[in-house]
């Protein structure tokens, strides 16, 4: 017999084919919105342009967003959520030790998945447009305090475990800032370095801070 499907796609197969149809093209849309904003940036980009990279009509574009408005907020929503499920799912894999966890964050952050050109080009989009920062804290601003919340939280553990005594707050801060830097440099350096090597310098990072949970010299595969 063959295996059973996987529960999510089980429940997608459940769903009346038009409603199906409906999802594929909304996240088809979002996807081309992604790669617009990497190609355009955040105010060149245009439903017609989001139209053509995604080899659909305007009018369909319409159909399921009606603004471009409505179209980057549920594309930055998507990235949001994703973003958020990537780093709980990894976290949830990693175990009790703050240490693992640790690890398991930075390497949430530069996974293939998440950490692309495209991507990185949107939400360095939706970070540096002014017009963008209301629709950024409304929907991914809780997202972000329930990661800083989390991080910190590892933090404090690996503190108490390791004896640093560090002030957690601005330890965190340094691991979050140390990997949205590398973020950058990926985007904007005219000869970047490598994902591997970006996951590295944050590792490197929490080596500087949690010595005797992260020993100087390891890298990553």
């Amino acid at each position: 017999m063959p295996d059973p499907a996987p529960p999510d796609q089980a429940a997608a197969d459940s769903r009346p084919p038009r409603t199906r149809s409906r999802e594929v093209r909304r996240s088809q849309l979002i996807e081309a919105t992604i790669e617009t904003m990497a190609a355009r940036g955040f105010a060149r980009t245009t439903l017609t342009e989001v139209a053509r990279m995604a080899g659909l009509s305007h009018g369909l574009v319409l159909f399921h967003f009606e603004t471009k408005e409505k179209l980057l907020a549920e594309t930055l929503a998507y990235l949001a959520e994703e973003y958020r499920r990537n780093w709980q799912d990894a976290l949830a894999a990693a175990g009790d030790d703050p240490a693992a966890q640790l690890a398991a964050l930075i390497e949430a952050d530069f996974a293939p998945g998440i950490c692309t050109p495209a991507r990185l080009a949107a939400w360095c989009a939706f970070w540096g447009e002014a017009q963008s920062r209301p629709m950024y804290q409304e929907s991914y601003g809780d997202k972000d305090e329930e990661y800083i919340r989390a991080l910190e939280a590892i933090c404090a553990r690996l503190n108490e475990a390791g004896g640093y005594g560090h002030d957690v707050p601005r330890i965190a801060r340094i691991l979050r800032l140390t990997i949205e830097g590398a973020w950058l440099d990926l985007m904007t350096m005219a000869r970047p370095y490598t994902v591997s090597e970006a996951r590295d310098t944050a590792r490197a990072a929490a080596g500087l801070c949690f010595p005797r949970h992260f020993p100087a010299g390891r890298r990553s595969g």
